[in-house]
């Protein structure tokens, strides 16, 4: 299962310029990491009168973006999702997900907090915080580090995060999550981790594909 960190915080707290050096850090030590951002309001993600929009209005459930260099996708949703949900059904090539905002989330949270904005940090208490980024020396049960130590927190977010996660298996049919029982997940990985490693090309594989199509 990819790992999640939420960024989280009040207003103008600087969440999204800790993200931006979060990410050169993570990139650097070797991983992949996909963003989330959560808006409060609705928000036309799409460009009325483009082909693609068009597309949505005619009756597209999901809507693809191509170019060479990019790929987008508009897709219809009945509610609001939460990081969780957003990376079992569309994120599944990455190492990591930060997601910006989503406090009320049971996922572990970075929080910035800056003294010179607001009285007291939105996550005091929460046992899901890892670390605190501030302005100021602030002792609520987790780490307190600088606005700018940001080694120190992808220190935090690679030991206590990425690599607590172990190996995992997931199955899909017809596009909807299985749920395994430990002693069915725990099999088919070990099985197919043996059978892969027997394979030439497979030796040192990250990230596994097999797909079966019925002949029914």
């Amino acid at each position: 299962m990819i790992p999640i960190v939420a960024i989280v915080g009040k207003s103008n707290s600087g969440k999204t310029t800790l993200i931006e050096k979060l990410l050169p850090e993570l990139t650097k030590r070797g991983y992949r990491v996909a963003t989330v951002k959560h808006h409060n309001h609705e928000l036309e993600i799409d460009t009325p009168g483009k082909d693609s929009w068009r597309h949505k209005q005619a009756g597209a459930h999901t809507a693809f973006i191509s170019t060479p260099r990019a790929l987008g996708m508009v897709h219809s949703v009945d509610s609001d999702m939460g990081p969780v949900e957003i990376r079992d059904r569309f994120i599944d090539d990455a190492d990591l997900v930060l997601a910006e905002g989503f406090k009320m989330q049971s996922v572990p949270k970075i929080e910035v907090f800056r003294s010179c904005m607001h009285a007291a940090p939105v996550s005091a208490g929460d046992d899901n915080l890892l670390a605190i980024a501030s302005d100021t020396d602030l002792h609520i049960g987790a780490p307190c580090c600088g606005l700018d130590d940001i080694e120190r927190l992808v220190d935090i977010i690679e030991n206590q995060v990425i690599k607590t996660v172990r190996p995992d298996i997931i199955v899909r049919v017809d596009g909807h999550q299985i749920t395994l029982k430990p002693f069915i997940h725990d099999f088919m990985r070990n099985a197919l981790q043996g059978m892969l490693k027997a394979l030439k090309g497979c030796e040192d594989a990250r990230r596994v594909e097999i797909i079966i199509t019925s002949k029914n």
